[in-house]
């Protein structure tokens, strides 16, 4: 999902703090933990063999501006997914996004925010400062039990075709300014919401080398001592012509990648299952698919890798001009493809206890 391609120019009022955390004197404050928000936290499970499910949305575009929050709430208790994720990257973003989580809330349904930011910044502190006041403005808004950290930031940073999984194989001074933009948006969140719980930005395919240098305090140019980012949830992606995560293969190799993601000692989220639209065959054999080569291969490798969440990429297609139809119901936001009765079928079959 490049939710980042979707964003045009974003001009954000700099309400500079300074790197490193910190709060500004004009901004919102926190709130007592007495005042936490209504919207629920997901399903806590005793182990992996336990599963989350959920699917992706869209703040207020294509056919989720003629969907009635309502409307997606009837068609997510009938798939009977209890997590909704979805973009936001300003305050008036965050209000719609909070109107549609509170809605969902009534049903137990989890809705959390992906926060997104452009990445046009002349330093790993200038990306800080942006990043920790947009953030700031978004969290005032409402306050989530989850919050995600950007969306496929590997991807954009990497230095020609390479596999990802090197240090070697991103760009180093826009690792930095990437890095400042995770760090200040945790800040900014942590700053007002103590108690929310941080999904770092998921990536995809074999980039995890980004998320190692995030946790280790190391860059490109192979220096290290740098300022170390923690999570609570390990986010990735995958898609149907990635083939099997525990055995992907690109230029240099074939690598486990849910092995990687484990070793960070987090719960991994699969929070994009997705089929591609250029995928050979009917909508039904897509369907299928998705159903037994994605959520099924997933699943079964769940308790041995730590997975706790299963998210499907997406609810709806995409109107015309964007990423494609990725959806399990058509643009119109009401006619369910193969896909929906596929995705039903297989969390009824294999139910989160």
């Amino acid at each position: 999902m490049k939710l980042v391609d979707k964003l045009g120019a974003l001009t954000l009022p700099l309400l500079l703090a300074a790197c490193g955390g910190g709060s500004d004197s004009t901004g919102p404050t926190a709130v007592s933990d007495a005042a936490r928000p209504i919207i629920p936290a997901p399903l806590t499970y005793p182990n992996a063999r336990d599963i989350a499910y959920g699917i992706n949305g869209h703040n207020n575009t294509g056919a989720y501006a003629i969907s009635s929050p309502a409307l997606q709430r009837s068609q997510l208790r009938d798939l009977n997914v209890k997590m909704y994720r979805i973009e936001v990257r300003d305050a008036p973003g965050a209000q719609t996004l909070a109107n549609l989580a509170r809605t969902m809330a009534a049903s137990g349904i989890t809705v959390y925010p992906v926060i997104l930011l452009e990445l046009n910044f002349a330093s790993e502190s200038d990306a800080y400062n942006a990043a920790y006041s947009i953030t700031r403005q978004i969290v005032a808004v409402q306050r989530y039990a989850y919050y995600e950290v950007t969306n496929e930031l590997a991807a954009q940073w990497l230095v020609g075709w390479v596999d990802g999984v090197r240090s070697t194989d991103f760009d180093n001074t826009r690792f930095q300014i990437a890095r400042g933009v995770v760090r200040g948006l945790i800040a900014g969140i942590k700053s007002l919401d103590p108690l929310g719980k941080i999904v770092i930005g998921g990536n995809t395919w074999m980039h995890y080398g980004f998320d190692v240098m995030l946790a280790n305090g190391t860059q490109p140019d192979g220096t290290s001592g740098h300022p170390k980012v923690t999570w609570d949830v390990t986010a990735w992606h995958w898609y149907s012509e990635q083939g099997d995560i525990t055995h992907a293969c690109g230029g240099t190799g074939c690598y486990n990648v849910i092995g990687t993601l484990q070793g960070f000692g987090k719960p991994v989220w699969i929070n994009e299952v997705g089929m591609r639209p250029s995928f050979p065959g009917t909508q039904q054999q897509a369907a299928d698919y998705l159903s037994v080569n994605m959520l099924g291969a997933l699943k079964s490798i769940s308790a041995q890798y730590g997975i706790t969440s299963l998210q499907v990429y997406e609810l709806y297609d995409d109107p015309s001009g964007g990423e494609g139809p990725y959806g399990i119901m058509l643009n119109d936001g009401k006619t369910p493809k193969p896909a929906y009765s596929a995705f039903k079928s297989f969390v009824a079959a294999h139910p989160a206890r």
